[in-house]
């Protein structure tokens, strides 16, 4: 009854909108950009205008009048970055309303929204530019970085923002065991740890002992959001290394802890409105509240090109409801000034016949997603047999042929989407149409002649296939259905997949329980879905198999535990995995970007041969509801976790239009 409900709603989409994915290809799609400028010199000298005045929210305003704050020009740092509004210069005031699934969701405040790393991406995310580092030097061919930090940033207590924090967290987070057991990947090339030292109180440098040619690329995404985000001042009173033992155990245990570094990461955390940002908006009302507010840092660091300082909005508020359902309701009553997350583009047509009621606009973002529902076979399966056949190319080229691509867009993902193999999306620089289509098509013949290829040619009473051992070839599909129809989705996977006589469970559980078990490499088949398909390399959690990353599923544990070790752990993965791997690490240490885009496809071309994971149908619009007062907000952009989408987008410089 379901999948007969979702597909007279695609009847009706196509109807009224006539929309195709072909209309809507994100390759045909402008992503128009916020531009800026990197201090007043540069502003002044691209535009020829100056700004020599420096103007403040009246909720500032006011508390410099009472002698609680010091004025603007005292908070500001020596060159602000400058913001050229999207639209036009915003006016100050408002709380954007938005609703998070859970507390954790309210998280995306620590990156999404507040996207302060050293570097990061333009808002067309072609190239990198300066951030909190108002430039950099690259030495030794790619060994040596030097960041030359911008002047004068405060966090939002007041206290100076310098290189003395940048040491603390690497000095005592990532070379301290407790808080950090394992050194980050993306810090490393050729298994050797990179090196940060001080160079004086606002420059620091990083040294590797091989070339880091993706190093830049790197510090722009999420992997390096923590460099600015350890306020040495405060946090030093919870560390092992400032603070007397016997004092800190006391603190610890008064806490509710038992152990000195989860204390520390307690008094980090987002959720602790006492620890210092240099973010657009900090946390005053945290958890429990169900209720969350972000408001405005007297200390932020940017200003618009009128010498405004920024942010425009005063507040953030995050409403906490129990599921996305609830979320998409409030949406559509128009209870949200601006949001993606969450927001279901299966409900694009409920959206657009309540945009008139609600206020708000309905945009089609560009998402990077080379397929909303991924299914990753666990190629390190405890149960032997199992694991021999997801070993087994021939087997994994099976389970996609069986499945129709086709049937899925039109009925689970109303059309919108592109029947596809897990691949790059078409605006990645390493795209190639043959690397989508792979094994995409509908074929259950040859699906059935690969199994019987296989030897999986006896069959039970009920007509499943038997696995070499004499049992039913059962495979079990877990997902936790948060981010598209995957109920839908499964559904229909199974039915093709019983087809060819592989008998196929479902099983649906929280997003806790699957990332436990994802992660712990307990699950048959696990169902993700393929973000970071715009710049790939960045993190290339679904071309690496077995790389970990905070989302999961790992798919291949055993075979990256024998990368990570050199051999001395883990399983030695097939040729070709090997060789995922060997070209990963000369993508990463290589300078030259013709070199870098030559290993990058042959990535591409070994994971559409092999197909370690399997994708279904991708590069959907991401739909975004906005309130017709709400601006600023472009009507396209690139969403995708590397981008950390709204970041991107500089939403600081989003306002409320009331005149």
């Amino acid at each position: 009854m379901r999948v007969f409900k979702c597909f007279l709603i695609f009847l009706l989409v196509l109807n009224l909108f006539n929309l195709t994915f072909s209309n809507l290809a994100i390759a045909q799609q402008k992503v128009i950009s916020v531009q800026v400028y990197n201090s007043l010199q540069d502003y002044q000298k691209a535009t020829g205008k100056k700004i020599d005045k420096f103007n403040e929210a009246p909720m500032l305003a006011d508390l410099v009048k009472q002698g609680k704050l010091p004025p603007v020009e005292q908070r500001l740092p020596q060159e602000p970055l400058v913001v050229a509004p999207l639209e036009e210069i915003g006016q100050y005031g408002g709380t954007w309303r938005r609703v998070a699934v859970g507390v954790s969701d309210v998280g995306i405040i620590s990156s999404r929204l507040t996207y302060e790393n050293l570097v990061r991406w333009s808002a067309d995310g072609k190239k990198v530019i300066p951030n909190v580092a108002t430039r950099w030097k690259i030495e030794d061919n790619g060994r040596t970085f030097t960041f030359y930090l911008r002047k004068g940033i405060k966090w939002s207590d007041g206290q100076p923002f310098t290189a003395e924090d940048i040491m603390f967290w690497y000095r005592d987070v990532l070379l301290n065991k407790d808080l950090t057991p394992t050194f980050p990947v993306w810090l490393t090339v050729e298994g050797k740890p990179g090196k940060v030292e001080k160079i004086d109180d606002y420059t620091i440098r990083f040294k590797f002992d091989a070339p880091y040619g993706l190093f830049m690329q790197i510090l722009a995404g999420p992997n390096a959001l923590g460099i600015t985000q350890y306020p040495a001042h405060y946090l030093k009173q919870f560390h092992i290394s400032y603070t007397p033992k016997e004092k800190l155990e006391t603190m610890t245990k008064e806490a509710g802890f038992q152990l000195w570094h989860q204390l520390f990461s307690n008094k980090q955390s987002w959720q602790n409105a006492d620890c210092p940002k240099i973010w657009a908006w900090v946390i005053t009302t945290p958890p429990p509240s169900s209720t969350v507010i972000a408001t405005r840092n007297p200390y932020y660091w940017k200003v618009d090109t009128a010498g405004n300082q920024l942010p425009y909005i005063d507040r953030i508020s995050f409403s906490i409801v129990e599921n996305m359902e609830i979320l998409n309701m409030r949406a559509m009553a128009g209870e949200i000034d601006m949001q993606f997350r969450h927001i279901s583009w299966t409900n694009y047509t409920l959206f657009m016949e309540n945009k008139d009621k609600g206020n708000y606009r309905v945009l089609k973002w560009t998402s990077a997603e080379g397929s909303n529902a991924l299914l990753m076979p666990n190629l390190n399966h405890k149960d032997q047999v199992l694991r021999k056949l997801f070993e087994n190319i021939d087997f994994r080229r099976a389970l996609s042929l069986a499945i129709n691509r086709e049937e899925i867009n039109q009925i689970a993902y109303l059309g919108l989407g592109k029947p596809r193999q897990a691949a790059v999306i078409p605006q990645c620089p390493y795209y190639k149409p043959e690397y989508e289509k792979a094994y995409a098509e509908y074929d259950p013949a040859k699906a059935n002649q690969l199994l019987d290829k296989i030897g999986l040619t006896k069959r039970d009473k009920e007509g499943f296939r038997l696995r070499p051992d004499g049992k039913t070839l059962t495979v079990t599909i877990e997902y936790a259905p948060i981010f598209g129809p995957w109920t839908d989705v499964v559904t229909m996977v199974k039915k093709y997949w019983e087809a060819i006589g592989i008998k196929t469970l479902l099983k649906e559980e929280s997003r806790d329980l699957f990332t436990t078990r994802a992660q712990a490499g307990e699950l048959d088949i696990g169902i993700w879905t393929m973000d970071r398909c715009f710049t790939p390399l960045v993190e290339p959690l679904y071309w690496v198999p077995g790389m970990p990353s905070g989302t999961p599923p790992n798919n291949a544990n055993e075979y990256w535990r024998w990368y990570r070790t050199g051999g001395k752990e883990g399983e030695r993965p097939p040729e070709d995995i090997v060789k995922i791997y060997q070209l990963y690490d000369k993508a990463k240490s290589t300078t030259n970007e013709t070199a870098r885009t030559n290993y990058a496809h042959e990535i591409m071309r070994l994971n559409a041969k092999n197909l370690w994971v399997i994708g279904i149908v991708g590069v959907l619009p991401q739909i975004v509801i906005v309130k017709n007062n709400f601006r600023n907000v472009p009507e396209d952009a690139i969403q995708d976790w590397l981008q950390l989408t709204e970041g991107n987008t500089f939403p600081e410089q989003y306002f409320f239009k009331t005149k």
